[in-house]
Parts: C-alpha cells; structure tokens; sequence
C-alpha cells in the first residue's frame, strides 16, 4: 500500500549513526521473543511473580503459533525493504514474511502480561514493546499494518490468557488440592 510506503519513507528521514545503533538495540529485544522468554523464565522462578511468570509464557506460546505457524505462512507478504527500493534495511533480513511482526508480537504479549499484573513495571514494559514495534518500521523490516497487527496479536493474547485461561488452569488447581 503506497501509504504504507509514505509513512516508512518519512522515518527512514529519522536515521541517524546513533538512532540505527538504538534502534538495532530494541529490534534485538523482540529477536525470537528471547527477552520475553528470559522475562517469563526469571518471573516463573520468583514466588511472588509466579502467575505473572505463567502469563507471560502462556501469551507468547499461543502469540507464536498464531502468528509465525498460522498467520505468517497464509498470509506470505514479503517485506517493505524487498518491495520499495528507496528503503534501506538497517538490519539483516529475516527469511519469513513480514505480516505480522513477530518482534512486535512477542513484545506486546509479554508486555500486556506484565502489565495486567503490575501497572507500574508494565508501563515500562510496554514503552520497550512500542519502541520494538517502532524499530521494525524503522529498520524498513515491516509494514504500518504489520507492526498493528502485531500489537493487536500480543496483546488480545495476553487479555486472553490473563482474563480465559489463568483463571481457568488457576481454578482446576483449587479443584485438586
């Protein structure tokens, strides 16, 4: 969508040696979700964090298959730097398809986890996971709508587990003790 384009053009005139070295800096926090991953790992370990921990991991698991194993293969959108020459990638490129942004899902999800959970930490969380989101479009690696659908992937992931399923597997674990 040339709009699309317009709306990458005018970031890449943001580019800067320093803004590339920040902006390769948080794409890195989205790179196969491993930060999220870490983050649910060592708040699984700490007592008081356990849920949250369980959440974080829950959303990103079910985020993934939604995003990388059903969407990303049917939808098969390559990726704005392949498309419109006059954008630079300021990373290497993936293999898969740009729709939707993996980086920016595992984000979000992990993000809204931690903030459904603990407001203040999540809001920090959270301004990681846009400038995530942000570095996509800025590295020319995904489209506007990429990175949106990625927003809405993580998050409505992370309500779900939050508000359906912790509930659920919570309530089941009552019934047993």
């Amino acid at each position: 969508m040339a709009w699309e384009a317009e709306i990458l053009r005018s970031i890449q005139t943001l580019r800067t040696p320093l803004l590339d070295y920040v902006m390769a800096f948080f794409s890195m926090l989205g790179y196969k979700g491993l930060c999220s991953i870490a983050l649910g790992l060592i708040l699984l370990i700490v007592v008081k964090t356990r849920k949250t921990g369980m959440e974080v991991l829950l959303s990103i698991a079910i985020a993934f298959i939604l995003a990388n194993l059903i969407i990303k293969p049917i939808v098969m959108r390559p990726r704005p730097c392949d498309v419109y020459p006059f954008l630079e990638a300021v990373l290497p490129q993936p293999h898969d398809s740009s729709f939707p942004s993996g980086h920016t899902v595992n984000a979000f999800a992990a993000a809204t986890a931690v903030f459904l959970n603990h407001k203040k930490i999540g809001v920090v969380a959270l301004i990681i996971a846009a400038l995530v989101a942000f570095s996509r479009m800025y590295a020319a690696m995904h489209f506007p709508t990429d990175v949106l659908a990625g927003i809405i992937i993580g998050v409505g992931t992370a309500v779900l587990v939050h508000y359906v399923i912790s509930p659920a597997l919570l309530k089941k674990r009552e019934s047993k003790s």
